[in-house]
């Protein structure tokens, strides 16, 4: 497969028509037969819908304002892209070896492409994609994003980190891919949560996201991986049914946890009666907007103000059809609701994850269910009076930590001193969940079978 980055993807830029970017859909096919050659992009699957009254948004439709149109067919359009140029990389893998197609990544993230002996062009493409800066971007603006965001990595990621990842699972057509690679397990469910507890930590890291950073190289493997997983379900599993769910792990999927931190942020601020950015406003949303370029989503999805953030979101969730499978969704929840997440089981460490394990619940049922403590029962995640004491107790201890350093942040003479010692902290934290590897190997998958509720 001896290709250029041309020939895998047809440049899109922020002012993409949409025929450019059908084009970019289509070109799939022919760029790599491998995977999408049984793929019919002219079929929109079951997964899709543009009536909001029966789509993962229906509970809020009401609160905002319909997206534009051409958003809404931009996002039905991206349902069915995957990541062209890391796809083809993925794609070697029959070839090189599972091994050496993660070893080789590794090498160039680490050291550069020219240390890769005989590097295939697939890998020279992805790595050049991802060094290519894109035309909006200011770097000085995406370190101070980075620094902003550090204190909450350190203090109240790791008390919500598993309460977010169960959000992932709540609509069938999304969570299907993980149900797929075995993730029903508690070791591997655990091992998931913990990589991304390490995706978003090591990006704020300083000049994480810089090319050999290490945050550009966990984007390079996180690419990887939802490729690896794309080729292994297009081209070995024929249980996948394409007109229900269209492709594996499509780019619109990336939109959520890439970018629920700046839409809350710009939902914030239009309540608020707010257009415009302050200036760590901005800094956040471009370090957050770039994490997201690395990881190969396009850049027209990256929208750069308040209005603009909300619609492409509230796009994306109004495209998907609302459904709950409990074999596939409820499993997820309660195995990843269930694992144990410390790297060991000393006292404090159990402590730490039954009392973050209660939090979850609550991030869970407040922030993704609505508030419906019935529905959270009815898909085994029950919250009790424990569980609000609990959270009674530490989200205001939490709170107070994060209110003090960011008023040390704003002393001139302690701002680098705190600076310094969050870096350190989250170093401690990147030891504590572990080594992230970042891969899924097919020799793995396993078709998805119920956990029992709790």
């Amino acid at each position: 497969m001896d290709v250029t980055a041309s020939e895998m993807q047809p440049e899109i830029r922020m002012t993409a028509s949409l025929e450019d970017v059908h084009e970019r859909i289509s070109h799939q096919k022919t760029a790599l037969p491998v995977m999408y050659g049984d793929i019919d992009f002219s079929l929109t699957p079951e997964r899709y819908t543009d009536d909001l009254s029966v789509s993962s948004m229906k509970d809020y439709a009401t609160k905002f304002p319909p997206p534009p149109a051409d958003m809404v067919e931009r996002v039905k359009a991206y349902t069915m892209l995957g990541d062209v140029t890391a796809d083809a990389y993925a794609a070697l893998m029959p070839e090189y070896g599972f091994k050496r197609v993660v070893d080789m990544l590794t090498t160039a993230c680490d050291e550069g492409i020219e240390a890769v002996p005989d590097a295939p062009p697939e890998l020279v493409a992805l790595i050049a994609e991802m060094e290519t800066k894109p035309d909006w971007l200011d770097m000085d603006l995406v370190r101070e994003g980075a620094r902003l965001n550090r204190l909450p990595m350190a203090e109240s990621a790791p008390w919500m980190i598993r309460g977010a990842f169960l959000a992932t699972f709540l609509n069938k057509y999304t969570a299907l891919p993980m149900a797929l690679t075995g993730t029903l397990s508690h070791s591997s469910a655990s091992r998931r949560v913990n990589e991304t507890a390490t995706f978003f930590t090591v990006t704020t890291l300083p000049g994480a996201l810089e090319p050999r950073g290490e945050g550009f190289k966990a984007a390079a493997m996180v690419r990887l991986m939802h490729s690896m997983v794309r080729f292994n379900v297009l081209h070995r599993m024929k249980s996948w049914d394409q007109s229900v769910y269209g492709i594996p792990i499509p780019q619109v999927d990336q939109m959520p946890a890439g970018l629920i931190d700046v839409f809350l942020l710009a939902f914030k601020m239009v309540e608020e009666g707010r257009t415009e950015f302050t200036p760590e406003e901005r800094a956040r949303v471009e370090f957050s907007r770039y994490r997201c370029y690395l990881l190969g989503l396009p850049e027209d999805l990256l929208m750069d103000t308040p209005q603009g953030i909300i619609d492409i979101m509230n796009a994306r969730s109004g495209s998907i059809r609302a459904g709950f499978d409990d074999e596939t969704c409820g499993a997820l929840v309660r195995a990843t609701l269930s694992t144990y997440l410390p790297p060991d089981k000393s006292l404090g460490n159990r402590i730490h994850n039954a009392l973050e394990r209660r939090l979850a619940r609550l991030v869970l049922v407040q922030h993704f269910l609505g508030g419906n403590s019935q529905m959270a029962r009815d898909i085994g995640v029950p919250v009790g009076p424990l569980d609000y004491a609990v959270a009674a107790v530490l989200f205001p201890v939490i709170a107070a930590k994060m209110a003090i350093y960011n008023t040390a942040l704003k002393v001139p003479g302690l701002r680098g001193l705190v600076d310094r010692h969050l870096v350190a902290k989250l170093r401690r934290l990147l030891a504590r969940y572990g080594h992230a590897e970042f891969t899924t190997d097919a020799s793995a998958y396993r078709p998805a079978k119920p956990v029992p509720a709790e």
